[in-house]
């Protein structure tokens, strides 16, 4: 970010956390303040880059917090005894612990508490929904009826990760146990069972298909919102733990899960291969040239680098691009297409921004940086030239009934509101099934109506003796922070059942 009044907003806003810091003498006088004077600290906003400016870059936009900002927030935290926050959590963080040592300026102390749960902050910390989890249950957002208005418990997270990057980690592993474990894929699921593991002494190798570790935070969230190098650091941490890491190596293909235990000798196996099936909605035109799953759009850009100029994989150029959703991925699609050049971006979505299931920080972002909301509208057909390449996509008007089966309203479609949109892409962001490659060569694992694997949700033991299983491939597409509370769940299930041999 060459031109400097990207930073003119940072500036502003630190300036008035060093002066709020001055009157007030925090942290030495954090212990002393009162619920209410607590309650009186404004959230600190996140400092991000100009809207316009970064609608061109692919450098992150929120830029994090300052020093004092960080003290600030964190002193804001009412220390609750029934710590309602720690229930939000997946992965059951001691949250009042690291935002109170955040608080009194005992960086280090705060982050070794989170890496006591997770070795993944400076991921989590920037993509996960704690609006929904952690701030949603937290005592003052009840208080300001508003879980937005919270202790920004991902933003001090994120702080203390990027603060401690090169923090040593005094992490205790127990001696080798001489007992290895297999860990299909090294998304946020796999990562984390294989922390876990590595600390009670088993071995543990990650079997990743891709040539990079990190699953879909590398190849589904944009380097916009995620850098890589952070994930290529956090995937650092576990190897110094001694976790080893295998690439370009399908399981399902390269080899099946049996193979690796009768074959390669591991006590037990652990799948998290994802749920990487893209849906799409079966309409006239989806064949056509111009039309990508978001899947492929995504990956294309985030892990092979489309968007550099001499890009050994360039992308489909792009002039008016329209994306069909309203989650995070739509959002994150929309935003990679009009950096990778295209003049105009639609998201196309059947119901109202109440509905969306995307977070309002990336809808808000999106909407800064110009991105056009057709709501309320749903593509019935996509239109091809006379060289089978998308032109245009026909629309119809939606108005919302009464709710379906996810309790949203459902959208129900105006008869007569037929109307053409001029569209040269289209991409799909309506969500993923399972990966069929492990369960397809291994009949002896159980899988629900929707092909995804069903376990014991106390262990996470699936109906094959010794392998365990977590993630999208268990619950659907979720989130970054639910799949690593599967990996927790798994890891204690997987020690427990090494015990017994």
């Amino acid at each position: 970010m060459s031109n400097m009044s990207t930073y003119k907003e940072a500036d502003l806003l630190s300036k008035e956390a060093d002066n709020l810091i001055e009157s007030l003498g925090l942290p030495a006088s954090w212990s002393t303040l009162g619920p209410k004077e607590k309650r009186s600290l404004p959230q600190q906003d996140m400092p991000t880059q100009d809207p316009i400016q970064r609608g061109g870059n692919m450098d992150e936009v929120a830029l994090g917090y300052t020093e004092n900002q960080a003290i600030i927030e964190a002193s804001r935290c009412l220390v609750c005894k029934n710590a309602p926050c720690v229930k939000g959590c997946p992965v059951s963080i001691d949250i009042p612990g690291f935002v109170c040592a955040t608080a009194k300026g005992n960086f280090k102390e705060a982050l070794e508490i989170i890496q006591e749960s997770s070795m993944l902050p400076a991921i989590c910390g920037r993509v996960c929904p704690q609006e929904k989890q952690c701030m949603e249950l937290c005592t003052v957002g009840k208080m300001n009826r508003d879980p937005m208005e919270s202790v920004a418990i991902g933003r001090l997270e994120r702080y203390l990760a990027d603060r401690g990057a090169d923090q040593k980690s005094n992490v205790e592993i127990l001696p080798s146990t001489g007992k290895k474990v297999a860990i299909v894929g090294s998304g946020p699921s796999g990562l984390t069972t294989a922390a876990d593991l590595v600390r009670l002494g088993h071995g543990v190798t990650v079997f990743e298909a891709f040539h990079k570790a990190g699953g879909v935070t590398v190849y589904g969230i944009p380097e916009f919102r995620l850098p890589k190098s952070i994930v290529q650091r956090e995937v650092g941490k576990l190897e110094s733990m001694g976790v080893k890491f295998v690439y370009d190596y399908l399981i399902g293909r390269t080899r099946t899960v049996r193979e690796l235990m009768e074959k390669d000798g591991f006590n037990a196996v652990y799948v998290a291969n994802g749920a990487g099936l893209p849906k799409f909605m079966n309409i006239d035109g989806e064949n056509l040239v111009g039309v990508f799953s978001a899947n492929e759009y995504l990956t294309r850009s985030n892990l092979m680098k489309a968007f550099e100029k001499k890009a050994m994989t360039p992308i489909y150029p792009s002039k008016k691009v329209a994306v069909f959703g309203g989650g995070n991925v739509a959002m994150d699609a929309a935003r990679t297409a009009l950096r990778l050049g295209a003049k105009e971006v639609h998201i196309v979505y059947r119901r109202t921004g109440k509905e969306m299931p995307a977070r309002v920080e990336e809808v808000h972002h999106a909407q800064e940086e110009g991105i056009i909301f057709d709501l309320l509208t749903n593509p019935v057909r996509i239109l091809g030239d006379d060289k089978g390449r998308v032109k245009g996509i026909e629309c119809l008007k939606y108005k919302l009934g009464e709710p379906d089966a996810s309790g949203r309203a459902r959208p129900e479609p105006i008869e007569g509101s037929e109307f053409l949109m001029e569209i040269d892409t289209c991409i799909t962001a309506l969500g993923n099934g399972s990966n069929p490659l492990v369960t397809g060569t291994t009949p002896e694992l159980n899988t629900n109506k929707w092909g995804n694997i069903t376990v014991d949700e106390k262990t996470g033991a699936t109906s094959m003796e010794g392998v365990f299983a977590g993630g999208d491939i268990v619950q659907g597409a979720a989130t970054v922070i639910l799949a690593m509370g599967d990996g927790r769940v798994a890891a204690q299930g997987i020690d427990e059942y090494l015990k017994a041999l």
